[in-house]
């Protein structure tokens, strides 16, 4: 089957909503082995829907609608739909108990425009939606399925696991299929140079398929595999991922949900290593995420936010005369940051941040976007510049992701790389 979806409502072209009902809907797809093509997004406006409409009809077998079955004038699919297909709307008895029922129940009167909920399409059957008015639709004519449900999420995903997914199951039978995906996550090493290690396999593989998906600070190679379980579907993509972690060793850091975060505590924890972090312009991030991984406490000792030159003095013991010479964004002053930690804090590692993150504070010698990161253990302190282009919040969280990543390298035994010196 080939599938699109089309989801209904001017408010999410102005922006005002984030669609993630096609998000959920395409992992549904994948997760039967139904292959999607195209998401469309169209507002509140009658021609312009049944014009999309039709144009699915013509490429695809199954068309999933996200939205406009609610009461008021501006819901509209119920109407496009019956224009599709050459059909009258008529009014379905189960579907207008339904919503009688549902205001009885809360007490409320209901306002008469609430029955156009109960119309449908005369080839159509309404599916009943326990949590709110709008009953979603089936249709199949001429080979094609039109599912409609509404736009409201909970509303949504209660139909399609209810309702439509036992009704698509029975309509595949025999021939039914899962795609399966693993996504593998990089860190250390830039797309275009992981793409060139695994270029065969990327090329040369048809089922399962690699893809790499750039995320910032992390390379992520989605492997999706379809068979006639997921059991089957892992089975190919296991020998996959084997040789892309042969490849990749020592860059790979997890899978799917892993954060780096964990991993890099994981790395902590196994070699008795205590940490304490010490931040300047990423503002405590980088403490943040290494403290949402439960059993941080085994390993995490301290994080300082030292934001000021003073604080950056009586916290870290930071020199004022370097401050002076250098400034606080200096590799000179990222060092003494991390070291100072690692000497008051008496921790085996210790992680230092200091940059500008902007929009203002930049000049021509240190522009916006600028960090230093600063990493000082047992055989000596490893500085490391990056530059970023962002805003101010996304600068920050580039420069806990580097921080981490520099972790990671170094728990890993990899070299720092030509951005970093080692003293």
């Amino acid at each position: 089957m080939k599938a699109e979806i089309i989801c209904v409502g001017t408010e999410l072209l102005l922006g005002q909503i984030v669609d993630t009902n096609a998000a959920y809907l395409a992992q549904v797809l994948a997760q039967q082995g139904i292959d999607l093509y195209y998401k469309s997004t169209v507002g509140d406006n009658r021609q312009r829907l049944v014009a999309l409409l039709q144009q699915a009809w013509k490429r695809a077998d199954l068309i999933f609608v996200s939205g406009g079955l609610g009461p008021t004038l501006d819901d509209l699919t119920r109407e496009a739909l019956a224009l599709l297909v050459h059909e009258e709307l008529e009014e379905d008895p189960g579907a207008r108990r339904a919503v009688e029922e549902y205001f009885r129940r809360r007490n409320r009167t209901m306002s008469q425009n609430n029955l156009r909920q109960a119309t449908r399409p005369k080839s159509a059957i309404c599916l009943p939606n326990p949590y709110g008015t709008a009953p979603g639709l089936w249709l199949e004519k001429d080979g094609r399925v039109v599912v409609a449900l509404p736009g409201v999420p909970l509303e949504m995903k209660n139909l399609v696991e209810r309702e439509v997914l036992p009704r698509l199951r029975r309509k595949s039978g025999a021939d039914s299929s899962v795609l399966c995906s693993r996504v593998l996550k990089v860190v250390g090493m830039g797309e275009s140079a992981v793409e060139e290690q695994i270029m065969d396999l990327m090329t040369g593989q048809e089922n399962p398929t690699i893809a790499p998906l750039a995320k910032r600070g992390e390379v992520r190679l989605r492997l999706t595999a379809k068979a006639r379980s997921e059991k089957e579907a892992r089975e190919l993509i296991k020998p996959v991922e084997e040789k892309i972690r042969a490849r990749l060793k020592g860059y790979v850091f997890g899978a799917d949900r892993k954060l780096l975060e964990e991993a890099v505590g994981k790395r902590l924890a196994a070699g008795g290593f205590t940490l304490g972090v010490a931040e300047s312009c990423t503002g405590g991030l980088i403490s943040h995420r290494i403290t949402g991984v439960p059993g941080s406490s085994t390993y995490f000792q301290m994080g300082i936010v030292a934001y000021s030159n003073r604080c950056k003095q009586k916290l870290l013991g930071v020199d004022k005369e370097l401050l002076r010479k250098y400034g606080a964004v200096s590799p000179q002053t990222a060092r003494a940051m991390a070291e100072g930690m690692r000497e008051h804090c008496g921790v085996d590692v210790a992680l230092s941040t200091t940059g500008i993150a902007g929009p203002g504070g930049g000049t021509p010698k240190k522009p916006v976007g600028l960090v230093y990161l600063a990493l000082a253990h047992a055989g000596g302190t490893i500085v490391r510049r990056e530059n970023f282009s962002w805003d101010r919040e996304n600068n920050k969280t580039a420069a806990a992701q580097a921080g981490l990543v520099l972790l990671w390298e170094f728990l890993g035994g990899i070299s720092p790389g030509e951005n970093s010196e080692n003293h």
